[in-house]
């Protein structure tokens, strides 16, 4: 790696996953709508971009006293709108895999383990719901 050392990166990737974890294990505790006007988030954001990073540690207080706070908590209980997306934790983790891969699905030549997984899940998938043997997934 070298935009951070591993150490390092493994050393926060713990701590974001402990406090991703402490999140959805309390995200029941917050309103699930956030009570906030608009332009509230903005405020709390320098207005020009910072010219050396920050810590770690400054950027999860600022999760959790700007973020967090002004966010719809889709992952509540109480969360009855639009559709239901509550994260399942392999899926977190899935998440975390595409990003680490962070490939270009787009052609096999680009991807091969990505398209042919694609490819797999999706007849997987018609044959759960029993769509034709012709049905490819396209549309």
């Amino acid at each position: 790696m070298g935009d951070m050392p591993v150490e390092e990166f493994k050393k926060y990737g713990y701590e974001l996953i402990n406090w991703a974890a402490d999140y959805l294990e309390n995200v029941s505790s917050y309103s699930v709508l956030p009570d906030i006007k608009p332009g509230k988030i903005k405020s709390h954001l320098p207005s020009e971009a910072p010219e050396l990073p920050e810590s770690f540690d400054k950027i999860i207080a600022d999760i959790d006293k700007i973020i967090t706070p002004g966010t719809t908590h889709w992952q509540h209980p109480n969360f009855m709108a639009y559709f239901n997306s509550s994260a399942a934790g392999p899926g977190i983790f899935g998440e975390l895999l595409s990003a680490v891969f962070n490939v270009n699905g787009m052609v096999w030549k680009s991807a091969p383990a990505s398209t042919e997984l694609e490819q797999t899940v999706l007849i997987w998938f018609r044959k759960l719901i029993n769509l034709p043997e012709e049905f490819l997934g396209l549309i």
